[in-house]
C-alpha cells in the first residue's frame, strides 16, 4: 500500500472540515491497523525461549550466559555466539542463526560480558582483557557443564560480530588455555573450538598494522584505555607482548580450526573506508597469513558464494559441526 502524503490545507481547501475530519479518522484507523498486525507478526516470529536464561559464570552481573537445548536423544553440538558492539555495548539477546542452529539439532549458548568501562573500573589493564577473559572463562564453563546439557564438548563453534566476532577468532586461534593441575574444574576444560564463523571482524589490534590495512582507522586504542591513535602507535613498543597477545593475525598457527570470516564490503588493502572498524581489509590483512600456515579458511565479501565451498554461510557451521571433531 503507497500513502500520498497530501498537505492538510489542501484537503480542507478542497472538501471541507467534515471530508477533512473523516479522512483523517480512516488513514488512522489504517495506520492502526497495520501496527496491530505487525505486533501480530512479531509475536508470531518470536524467538525460541532459552531453555536455561541468565545463567552466571562468573561473578559480576555481565557474566552471564543463555542456552537453548536442541531437541535430539544423542548429545549435540554448540554454537557458542559472542555479540559485538566495540566491547562497549550490545546484549546476548537474538544470536545469530539460532532457529537454522536449533532446526538442525545444534544447541546455542550466548554470553554477554564485562566491557572495557567495567574491565577499566576493576583495574584490569589493558581493559580488553576482561572481555576476552569472560570469553574464555564461559567457554570452559559451557565445557563443565557438557553432560547435564548433554553437549558434545569436541564440536563447538564460535560466533559472532565485530568485536564479538574478534573474539571468537581469537578464541579459535589463542593456544589452549586449559589448566589440567587447577583446583578448579572448569579452569581444566579447553578454551579451544573446532571452527569460527566472525562477521566483519577486526584480525588485529597492532596499531602499525592498522594504519597500515586501513589509513583512516582510529579504531583500537580504547581495548588499551587509550585517547587516541597516535598515543596507540606511541606506546606500541610497551604494548607490543599485549597486542600479540590479543591480536588473531599474531596467533595463526597451524593447528588453527577452520574458519570463516565474512565482510560486506570488498578489500582495497591500504586504501581508507567509509567504516573502518569492519572494513573488508582486515579479511585482506590476514589472508596470506592464514594460507602461510595452512589453516583452511573462507573469506566472503558481499555474498560472493560463487567463491565458497559452501552454499550459504550456515553451510559452514552445519558442515563443520554436524561431525566429531579432529581435535
Amino acid at each position: 500500500m503507497i500513502l500520498r502524503v497530501v498537505p492538510v490545507w489542501c484537503v480542507f481547501n478542497s472538501y471541507g472540515l467534515s471530508a477533512m475530519l473523516r479522512i483523517l479518522y480512516r488513514l488512522a484507523f489504517t495506520v492502526s491497523t497495520i501496527l496491530t498486525a505487525s505486533v501480530v507478526f512479531a509475536q508470531s516470529v518470536a524467538l525460541p525461549v532459552p531453555t536455561k536464561a541468565n545463567v552466571s559464570y562468573g561473578p559480576h552481573p555481565k557474566q552471564v550466559l543463555d542456552f537453548w537445548q536442541a531437541k535430539s536423544d544423542q548429545t549435540t553440538p554448540l554454537l557458542f555466539f559472542i555479540h559485538g558492539g566495540g566491547w562497549m555495548t550490545g546484549d546476548k539477546a537474538n544470536p545469530d542463526f539460532l532457529a537454522k542452529c536449533l532446526e538442525n539439532g545444534i544447541s546455542v549458548v550466548s554470553i554477554n560480558y564485562r566491557f572495557i568501562p567495567d574491565a577499566a573500573a576493576e583495574k584490569i589493564d589493558p581493559p580488553v582483557k576482561g572481555c576476552l577473559d569472560d570469553a574464555a572463562r564461559a567457554l570452559q564453563f559451557v565445557r563443565s557443564k557438557a553432560a547435564e546439557w548433554r553437549i558434545d564438548k569436541t564440536r563447538i563453534g564460535g560466533c559472532g560480530g565485530s568485536a564479538g566476532g574478534f573474539t571468537a577468532l581469537w578464541l579459535a586461534f589463542h593456544p589452549d588455555r586449559a589448566d589440567p593441575k587447577s583446583a578448579d574444574p572448569v579452569a581444566r576444560e579447553s578454551t579451544r573450538l573446532c571452527c569460527a564463523l566472525c562477521f566483519v571482524p577486526q584480525t588485529t589490534l597492532d596499531p602499525q598494522q592498522l594504519q597500515a590495512w586501513i589509513p583512516n582507522n582510529t579504531y583500537g586504542a580504547h581495548a588499551f584505555g587509550l585517547a587516541s591513535m597516535q598515543e596507540f602507535l606511541d606506546k606500541r613498543a610497551s604494548l607490543l607482548t599485549w597486542i600479540n597477545e590479543f591480536s588473531p593475525y599474531a596467533l595463526v598457527s597451524a593447528d588453527d580450526p577452520p574458519v570463516l570470516l565474512f565482510y560486506d564490503n570488498p578489500p582495497h588493502l591500504g586504501q581508507p573506508y567509509k567504516d573502518p572498524p569492519h572494513s573488508g581489509n582486515f579479511g585482506a590483512g590476514i589472508e596470506e597469513k592464514l594460507k602461510a600456515a595452512g589453516v583452511e579458511y573462507e573469506i566472503n565479501y558481499n555474498n560472493d558464494y560463487a567463491h565458497m565451498k559452501y552454499p550459504d554461510l550456515f553451510g559452514f557451521l552445519k558442515a563443520k559441526l554436524g561431525a566429531p571433531s579432529a581435535r
